[in-house]
Parts: C-alpha cells; sequence; structure tokens
C-alpha cells in the first residue's frame, strides 16, 4: 500500500512539473510589464548604464510551480527523481518544438485565412503569419533554453542534497529557497548568453539577467510557505514515518553532482 502511494505520490509530482515547465517554455515568447501588472509605475533601475523595467516573460507566471514541485520531488525522490523528470521536460519540450515547426509548414486552409482576416476592431491581419510568429522560436533559443534548464536543475539537486546534509532533515526553508536561488542564478544568465550573445552587448545581457534574477529571488522567498504547505500534505498522505524514511533514502542516492 505504501509502494503505491509513493509511486502516485511521483506521477502526481511529475505530472504538474513536466506540464507547467512545457506551457511556461511555450507561452515564454510573450513579454509582459511586472509593474503595469501591479499597477505601479516601471521601476526604471539603471543597471550598469542600461534603465530597466521588470518586463517579464510569461512564462514566469507559472514557473514558481516548477520551482516547488522541483524541491518537493527532490526531497522525496532526491536526485534520481529530479533528474529522470527533468530529462523527460527537456525531451517533451524539444518535442513539443519539433511538432509546432512541422506544423508551421503546413499549408493554411484558405476558409481559415478569409474566416480570420479581421480583429474585432476591423482591422486586417495575417492568422497564420500571427500563428507561426507567436508558437515560433528561434532554433537558438530553444536551444539556449533547454541547456539552461537542465543545468540548472542539476545545480538545484546538488545545492539542495549539499544543504540536507548539514542540516539534516530540519531547515527545509534553507535547502529549498537556497538551491532556487543558487540554481535560478545561474539558469539566469546561461539562457541569455547562449541566446544573445553577439546580438546583444555583455553589458546588456548581464543588466537584462540582473533584472530577471531580482523578480525570481523574490518569488523564491515568497515560495517558502507553499514548500512548506506541500511538504505538510506529502507527510500527511504517506505518513509522518515513512514521508521520513522516504526523505532519507534519497538524501543517501544523491551524493555526485551528475
Amino acid at each position: 500500500m505504501i509502494e503505491q502511494r509513493k509511486n502516485k505520490l511521483f506521477v502526481v509530482l511529475a505530472g504538474i512539473f513536466l506540464t507547467n515547465a512545457i506551457v511556461a517554455e511555450l507561452i515564454g515568447v510573450k513579454i509582459f510589464s511586472g509593474e503595469n501588472t501591479l499597477g505601479l509605475q516601471p521601476a526604471n533601475i539603471n543597471i550598469l548604464g542600461f534603465v530597466m523595467d521588470f518586463n517579464l516573460t510569461a512564462g514566469a507566471v507559472i514557473w514558481p510551480v516548477v520551482f516547488i514541485t522541483s524541491d518537493l520531488i527532490n526531497e522525496y525522490f532526491g536526485k534520481p527523481g529530479v533528474k529522470r523528470i527533468s530529462y523527460m521536460a527537456a525531451l517533451f519540450i524539444a518535442y513539443s518544438f519539433l511538432v509546432i515547426t512541422m506544423v508551421m509548414s503546413l499549408p493554411p486552409a484558405q476558409w481559415w485565412l478569409d474566416a480570420n482576416s479581421h480583429d474585432n476592431a476591423g482591422n486586417i491581419f495575417n492568422i497564420n503569419f500571427a500563428f507561426n510568429k507567436i508558437l515560433g522560436q528561434g532554433l537558438r533559443i530553444i536551444v539556449a533554453s533547454l541547456a539552461a534548464f537542465l543545468l540548472g536543475q542539476l545545480i538545484d539537486v546538488y545545492v539542495f542534497q549539499k544543504l540536507r546534509k548539514i542540516t539534516g532533515s530540519k531547515m527545509l526553508w534553507l535547502r529549498a529557497t537556497g538551491s532556487t536561488l543558487v540554481s535560478q542564478f545561474i539558469d539566469s544568465f546561461v539562457v541569455l548568453y547562449l541566446a544573445f550573445y553577439g546580438t546583444f552587448t555583455v553589458s546588456q545581457i548581464t543588466a537584462i539577467g540582473i533584472t530577471n534574477y531580482i523578480y525570481k529571488f523574490a518569488v523564491a522567498i515568497l515560495l517558502t510557505p507553499l514548500i512548506y504547505a506541500g511538504h505538510y500534505i506529502i507527510d500527511r498522505y504517506l505518513g509522518k514515518e515513512e514521508a521520513e524514511k522516504l526523505s532519507e533514502e534519497s538524501a543517501g542516492q544523491s551524493g555526485s553532482f551528475f
């Protein structure tokens, strides 16, 4: 019975992780204003000579769910569990973009173009162009995103388990938040440098990375209560003793980086 519960728990956590990771990548093409969303004035922060606002990828809206789920999998299933879902996510994301690339090349039906040639205000537009523009992302950006995602996940699980060796089963907030802060610092800059080096200047890339990391830093801190909530729910589901046993076993399997 307890093995069935462990399996169900992993399936549910993996499903939440994979769904949000894939959707975040797909919607990431939209950039929104963080200040306007909150009804605030633009931040206008001067970073390395560039005036920066909190203009964020739409994927940032649901990426915190990935943080939480990853930390919970890390806590109860260790490095093997995180690696398994991270590689699966990378494959599924790559598959999604491959399918999108294939369907972008399909010739549109004329009636579909005609039926969707005007918006609600009567403005003329090409829906096939809009479809390709929104869903299509450059190969370099896709590769950079996947590389940064995998590297960030490996760093996250490594730091998480190192902190767990120091703190034991106590101070969940430290290993959960600390690992996220370290991994997302690396992720923020790796994806930008791989995707835009040579297109933007180093100063511009660094300034954008700092702005993005400020957001991720704040989110990681704010998510701490939700980590404890998830921990509590899982402990109730598995039973306190079994949950602690599973966590200890996972920690013992998570020594090396790779």
